[in-house]
């Protein structure tokens, strides 16, 4: 199916919300390659200039001709062949040079596109760096990617296309009336009497496409969802015989789309059929009034073919111009969800002391800490804890409590409301945030590996570690004896979903990375939650290795894994609702009793 006319084979036209300060933001973005823009705008309006002069000389070819003519008809003379040759070889360099200067505005806007999309994806992925966390608690995985590709994407090339094509329309449109104007000033009102009936028409057409457009990307966009989602969950779909409830809902929304496709693309395509009525009538129009110019010898033939030209040109160019502001909407929409979130409230960096880290030991205090993420809601009322260095910390509660909020806390995604915590003694709002992350190691419930090598994926906890350092921290979490199963051992190349490794050895190799990075604090989130009894061996003998010597705080659900913790932080509904170790809670009876008590009758 080709895609014709406005819009077409582009996502739905969406309209700036501030497109005055939009336009202004990307105008002083812009100003940074005024020299480049410059010499764009120089070659843009060259090019235009000879591709403009070339009906006009084409127009005296025709005159020399019909004269030359008209003189062999009345034996006075013949055709001037050398004139028109000269005048011939004068076309093709003029076309020639404005083939060139086409060329090179392409190529200078090409690459100051180019440099545009790498600055502002730079500033993006630096930015990303510096929001606080609360923005992606906030935001989907998909709502912050699009700006980085999509929106950049949408950006650079429209800008790429729309300024060169605004300047050549333009330049063309000013230049083709003066030339009109220089020929004969009668007929060029005639033919621009005809610009406002082509603009109503191509504005209600335009208007009318649109809207199928818009409709007909928003059905691509659920079919898409719809195939994916059971692509991606094809095996549920088969276990419960759900092939033709998929295959209905496949048929509704390929029927919506197929009626609002064949609407637009009739639409879009019946542009050119108007604009070359709308033409050929301008063409009419031209031919019968310049016969009568050529008859009270007011105009020579020659300059009624150069009009025809100019028309038509004059004509496409109206058309150009509608479709290409549709491109600026698109350009300053996509600008715009750039630049708001450029413009986002970054992290504060209020730390004043910026102490050092290296000689921590892990001693944490939690002294008086109030905490909500909303100041009207407070989570964590008034909580003190003291936390010896090499201590066991479990976090428990049920799903939703607000066990995470401790470790948030703990790595200053979040700040406390009133209260603090200290490690060895010093408020953590003293340490530099970055310097006070690199003191903990994370193990988490969903694994995370990257594209890469297995010993890539594990050297990222410590990025200029040896091979044989590698492999020292994969024999203490149990997991070197599979990888030397596996065909390219440490340097098996394994995707980002892992898909040939189970979830227990993934588990295993974050574990390895863990303990190559020698953390002084540990956070194991729901580790083992996931995996089979066996498996759970594994890790547990693994983490109780990397626990050795380190404060740990363990998030757990099966209570019977943090019977031995030195301390028991027990929370429900974003409230600590009690304190202590394994026995002191029990015998209190409260709810952590109820928790464990249920767990135990579960497994009975």
């Amino acid at each position: 199916m080709n895609n014709h006319g406005p819009g077409a084979g582009r996502t739905p036209v969406t309209k700036a919300k501030d497109s005055k300060g939009t336009s202004l933001k990307l105008f002083t973005l812009l100003k940074q390659y005024k020299v480049s823009l410059f010499i764009v705008i120089l070659f843009a309006i060259g090019s235009t200039i000879f591709t403009i002069i070339g009906p006009k000389i084409l127009g005296n070819i025709t005159t020399e001709i019909f004269n030359g003519l008209m003189l062999k008809i009345s034996g006075t003379g013949s055709i001037d062949f050398d004139k028109i040759n000269g005048i011939i070889i004068t076309l093709v360099l003029l076309y020639l040079v404005s083939l060139l200067f086409s060329f090179l505005q392409g190529f200078i806007m090409s690459n100051v596109s180019a440099k545009i999309s790498y600055r502002l994806r730079t500033d993006l992925i630096e930015k990303i760096n510096r929001l606080p966390m609360k923005f992606f608690d906030t935001k989907t995985h998909g709502e912050v990617l699009s700006r980085i590709t999509n929106d950049v994407d949408t950006l650079t090339q429209s800008l790429n296309q729309s300024i060169t094509q605004i300047i050549a329309s333009i330049a063309t449109l000013v230049g083709i009336f003066i030339m009109m104007i220089s020929i004969n000033i009668p007929m060029a009102i005639v033919v621009l009497l005809i610009v406002p009936f082509c603009m109503m028409v191509l504005g209600m057409v335009i208007k009318k496409s649109q809207a199928y457009f818009v409709s007909q990307q928003a059905l691509l966009g659920d079919m898409n969802g719809h195939v994916e989602e059971i692509y991606g969950g094809h095996d549920i779909v088969k276990a419960f015989n759900g092939e033709e409830k998929a295959g209905v809902r496949f048929n509704e929304i390929n029927h919506d789309l197929y009626h609002s496709a064949w609407k637009s693309q009739f639409l879009s395509t019946m542009m050119h059929p108007i604009m070359g009525f709308i033409g050929n009538l301008s063409y009419v129009v031209v031919s019968i009034f310049g016969s009568y110019m050529v008859i009270k010898d007011k105009i020579v033939v020659g300059d009624i073919l150069s009009f025809t030209q100019y028309s038509r040109t004059f004509m496409q160019q109206i058309s150009q111009l509608s479709q290409i502001m549709n491109m600026v909407q698109q350009t300053l929409a996509a600008s715009e969800r750039v630049f708001e979130f450029l413009a986002e409230p970054e992290e504060v960096d209020t730390t004043k002391k910026k102490l050092p880290v290296s000689t921590i030991k892990g001693n944490i205090d939690f002294d008086h800490v109030h905490f909500g993420y909303n100041e009207d809601h407070i989570i964590i009322n008034d909580f003190s804890a003291k936390v010896k260095s090499g201590a066991k910390v479990a976090i428990v509660g049920p799903t939703g409590a607000g066990k995470s909020t401790m470790i948030k806390l703990l790595m200053r995604f979040y700040d406390v409301n009133s209260g603090s915590i200290k490690v060895d003694g010093h408020d953590i709002r003293d340490f530099d945030r970055q310097e006070l992350r690199s003191l903990f190691g994370m193990v988490l419930q969903d694994t995370w590996l990257f594209s890469g090598t297995i010993a890539d994926n594990i050297r990222y906890g410590k990025l200029d570690a040896t091979l044989d350092e590698v492999k020292e921290a994969c024999k203490t979490a149990s997991v070197d004896h599979f990888i030397k199963t596996l065909p390219d051992g440490y340097d098996m190349l394994i995707n980002e979903d892992a898909d040939n490794i189970s979830g227990g050895q993934k588990q295993l190799l974050t574990i390895a990375r863990v303990i190559l990075a020698d953390p002084k604090i540990l956070i194991l989130d729901e580790a083992t939650s996931s995996v089979d009894t066996r498996t759970e061996l594994l890790i547990q003998e693994a983490m109780d290795k990397l626990m050795e010597g380190r404060t740990s705080f363990i998030i757990a659900h099966r209570l019977s894994t943090i019977k031995n913790a030195d301390l028991i932080i027990v929370m429900n509904e974003g409230d600590i609702v009690e304190t202590g170790n394994h026995e002191a809670l029990l015998a209190k009876d409260g709810f952590y009793a109820k928790l464990y008590n249920s767990q135990f009758e579960e497994v009975e």
